[in-house]
């Protein structure tokens, strides 16, 4: 089975392992960003790299929007959950938010250098004026203001 490797393994995995996963074109980026080393040890013997579409990145909005998690990710996060998704690969991440969509939709999760979570969760906005609850239906990454009263929300944990 295809395993998706989150920078997490590009940052702590033996770079024999990384070879045999597979990793979006923009973590190498994020990889040189973060740890110039170790983006030259990784590039030595690099995992494979694939671009994702734009139907794979759609994908994975609406299954990260699903759960709530969608304002959490960053642009690299949703290229790592899209390409899970679209090989139905297992998924190896210290990202929580990562792991919660992966396990919602049904995808296998292996934790890189942390326990992992334990289960699953959803989101809710909860307003901080008026303290109202509502389920996340944000498919962008800005959180609407409360329809009550006006403040702004934030998200918590159902």
């Amino acid at each position: 089975m295809a395993e998706v490797l989150d920078t997490a393994a590009l940052l702590f995995w033996p770079v024999e392992r990384i070879a045999q996963g597979i990793c979006a074109e923009s973590q190498m980026q994020e990889l040189r960003r973060l740890s110039e080393p170790r983006f030259l040890l990784v590039e030595s013997n690099p995992p494979e790299l694939m671009n994702v579409d734009d139907a794979a990145l759609q994908e994975a909005r609406e299954a990260a929007s699903r759960t709530g998690d969608l304002n959490g990710l960053s642009p690299v996060d949703i290229e790592v959950l899209a390409l899970a998704l679209h090989l139905q690969a297992v998924l190896h991440s210290d990202d929580y938010r990562l792991q919660n969509i992966a396990r919602n939709e049904g995808l296998e999760v292996k934790p890189v250098n942390t326990k992992g979570i334990e289960k699953v969760w959803k989101w809710q906005l909860r307003c901080t004026g008026c303290r109202a609850v509502t389920d996340v239906e944000s498919k962008s990454d800005e959180l609407p203001d409360c329809q009550i009263c006006g403040s702004p929300q934030q998200l918590k944990r159902a």
